[in-house]
Parts: C-alpha cells; structure tokens; sequence
C-alpha cells in the first residue's frame, strides 16, 4: 500500500503571523515538507504571503476547469489551493497550506484523517496592534478581523494543535517543531503495531 501524504492545514487570523511561520517551514523543513502557494485575487505587491496573483476572470476559469483543491472567498478575495496538492499528498509527500478557518470543516471531509488541523494564535492585543502596524486595512476592516478572529478563537478539532505566537517567531517555531517530533514519533508508532500485527496474521 503506498503512503499517503499528511495536509498540516495552517489557519490564523490575518495578521497572526502565518506568513512568517510558512516561510519558516519552507527553509527549516526544505525535504519533509512542501509549503503550497496560493491562488488569490489581490495584488501581488500587497505584501505578505509570497502568492500567484489572479483576475477574477483567471480565477473562475481555473476554477470551472477543476485545477483548485481547495477554494474560498474571504475578506473581499477569492482563495484557492490548486490541484498539485492532491497529487503531492498522493506521492506521499507531507504539505503544508496556508488555509481558511471556515473552509476546514471541507477539507476534512474531502482529505479525512490526513488532515492535520494547525492554528496560529495570538491575544486580541497583540493581533489589534499588527494590523495597525502593517497599514493594509482601514479601521473599519480591522474592527471585522478582529471579530472574526474572535469568534474562530479556541475552535481546534482534537486531532489539531496550537501555536501561540504572540511572541517571538522563534518561540512558535519551537511550538512548531515539537508538535511536529510528536506527529511523526506517533505515525513511527501505529506503524510499528500495523506490523506486528500483520505479522501475528500470517503466523
């Protein structure tokens, strides 16, 4: 039986630092993990996450073409997570995406246990105080993050973790990496038992 690949499905508010964690996988991880790009309608100087730009027009078509894994729309965008995900996964090879809080309910129903749900977390302080510091939203938009963050806050299915990086990136990478060694020593493990136990079958 081959492999299937893990989806360690990162979500957070905007502005609670995804972007930088993201990047950070992609150096630390470069052979265990694959960070997927994202597909979005906004501008591609807006700064932040290192994304393909799309019209709205290129977006739909891609979409009615069936080359997105994933798709949403949040925040005055449209999202998507294209197709080469599900080849990865397939492969056996670990992805990391950057995803939505509303659309995880989805994507566990369409990718099942090898999902893994990861949530970056901050205080309403700290998360307030970024936005306003980056200059990317109005205060009226800020206000709507903000709530939103609120009300996904503490929402993580049990087999998910949690970063809080209303500290240092260094400390949530910490967070990151243990959480990581735990994930993988438990797979080592049910591996192990599947073994023994097909051994205890043919004897």
């Amino acid at each position: 039986m081959n492999k299937q690949g893990t989806l360690f499905y990162v979500m957070g508010a905007s502005g609670a630092g995804k972007d930088s964690l993201l990047q950070a996988i992609r150096t630390l991880y470069p052979k265990q993990l694959l960070v997927a790009h994202r597909y979005i309608t906004r501008s591609s100087q807006a700064g932040g996450e290192n994304h393909i730009e799309l019209s709205i027009e290129e977006f739909t078509q891609r979409q009615q073409q069936g080359l997105f894994a994933m798709s949403w729309q949040a925040n005055g965008f449209y999202y998507a997570l294209g197709k080469e995900v599900e080849l990865w996964l397939s492969l056996g090879l670990d992805v990391v995406v950057n995803g939505s809080r509303a659309y995880l309910e989805q994507a566990m129903m369409d990718f099942g246990h090898r999902v893994v749900p990861i949530i970056v977390d901050v205080s309403a302080e700290v998360l307030e105080a970024r936005l306003y510091a980056r200059g990317r939203e109005t205060p009226e938009q800020i206000v709507d993050r903000l709530a939103r963050a609120e009300y996904y806050r503490g929402q993580c299915p049990n087999s998910g973790f949690v970063l809080d990086n209303s500290g240092s990136l260094q400390q949530t990478i910490e967070q990151f990496a243990k959480e990581y060694r735990q994930y993988q020593d438990s797979l080592q493990q049910l591996s192990c038992y599947s073994m023994s136990r097909d051994e205890d079958i043919l004897q």
